[in-house]
This record gives C-alpha cells, structure tokens and sequence, in this order.
C-alpha cells in the first residue's frame, strides 16, 4: 500500500504543479520567445527588413523593430488589446519586448486589474510596488513608474507605467542579453561623442568637396 500511496501523492503534486510551471514561462510573450533572431520574428510579424531601424552598429549590433498587431477585418475598433510592441535586438537576439497597450482597451482597468490578469499567465508577482498617486508625483524623472515584477534567474516581466503619457505596459526581457545590451549602448554612446567631432568635419568636408564639384560643373554649362 506504501508504493502506491506514495505514486499517487507524487501524482497529484505533478497535477497541481503543472499549470504553475506553464504559467511561469517567463520567456514568452504570446507567440514570441526570447533568444529568437530577426529573421524568424519577421516572418512571424509579416514585415521586411527595411522596417527594422539600427540603433548601433558597434561595439554590438543593435536593432529594433515597431509591430503593430493587424486589426481583424471587418471590425470598426481595434480587436487586439495592444497598441505596438517594440522588439530590441542584440546581436540578431531578441532580448527585449516592450508592449504598449491600447487606451481604450485598458479603460477602467485598475493597477490591481493588470497584475491579476497577468499573474494568470505568469504567476504570482515576485514585486508589487505600492499603487503611486501621480497627482503628487508629476515630478517623477524616470521614464517608467515600476508596478509589478515577476522574475525568475534567467528573465524579468514587469509592468510598467509610462510617465508620459500614463499608460501601463509590460516590458518581458532577457536579463543577461539586457545587461550586455546595455553595456554595449552605453560604450556606443561614448564613441559617438567621441568621434562625433571628427565625423562632423569629415561631413562638412565632404559637403564643401560636393558644392565645389557641383560649381565646376555647373561653371561649364550654365548659359545666362
């Protein structure tokens, strides 16, 4: 009787532990994972390469790219509750998927409502910052105001509210890839200033070299 009391306790705890560990996969955002590469999420969004704009291209490549999820046909109002999500890229890896969600879809919808819905999907959050009352905080100097986490070693979703338009949206990344990320922006950003000089004097040159190549030719066919 002990083996089997004991497989079916084992059992059970399989059972209920299951949609726990679904709904803690925190490297998916709907059907996009984190770790995929440019190529394949362009397909899964229907866009071109054209559409992708470059950020850097050095000491790392990269890249983002702007989705807005089609509405259905036939349908006056937005049939998806999100906006756009913006997908960061780092060295062809998406490490970053940033989702802002579509005003009217969130009308009413409180704090409390958004963490709800989605600790259904990713469990229990690890973080809830406390709800901020923005009318004594209009000076906030961040970006975005944190609400809730949920985490685990290898990725972060947080819900976020924009300071500037006062939107919430859901930020899901990569922690690793986004700390390289980041040291890779933030080393881009001192080689732009410090090239910055040197690269606005080879293009004043280069306008000057245009101009006068323009002059000589026109010198020779211009007839008053």
């Amino acid at each position: 009787m002990k083996p089997l009391r004991s497989s079916i306790i084992c059992l059970v705890a399989l059972l209920l532990s299951a949609p726990l560990l679904r709904a803690q996969d925190l490297s998916k955002y709907r059907h996009f994972t984190l770790g995929m590469n440019l190529t394949k999420l362009l397909e899964r969004t229907n866009q071109k390469i054209d559409d992708v704009k470059m950020i850097h291209n050095r000491p790392a490549l990269i890249q983002e790219l702007t989705w807005w999820p089609p509405n259905v046909p036939g349908t006056p109002l937005r049939s998806d509750s999100v906006e756009q999500i913006l997908f960061s890229f780092y060295n062809d890896e998406l490490y970053k998927i940033s989702v802002s969600y579509d005003s009217r879809s969130m009308e009413g919808l409180t704090e409390e409502d958004m963490v709800k819905s989605i600790s259904a999907k990713y469990g229990q959050a690890t973080i809830v910052a406390p709800e901020i009352d923005s009318a004594t905080n209009a000076g906030y100097g961040t970006k975005q105001k944190p609400v809730a986490s949920w985490e685990d070693t290898q990725y972060s979703v947080n819900l976020v509210r924009s300071s500037f338009n006062d939107i919430l949206g859901l930020v899901v990344s990569s922690k690793r890839t986004n700390a390289q990320a980041d040291v890779a922006i933030a080393e881009a950003v001192k080689l732009d200033e410090q090239e910055g000089p040197k690269r606005e004097a080879e293009r004043q040159k280069k306008q000057a070299n245009d101009l006068e190549a323009a002059r000589q030719k026109n010198q020779k066919s211009f007839r008053p």
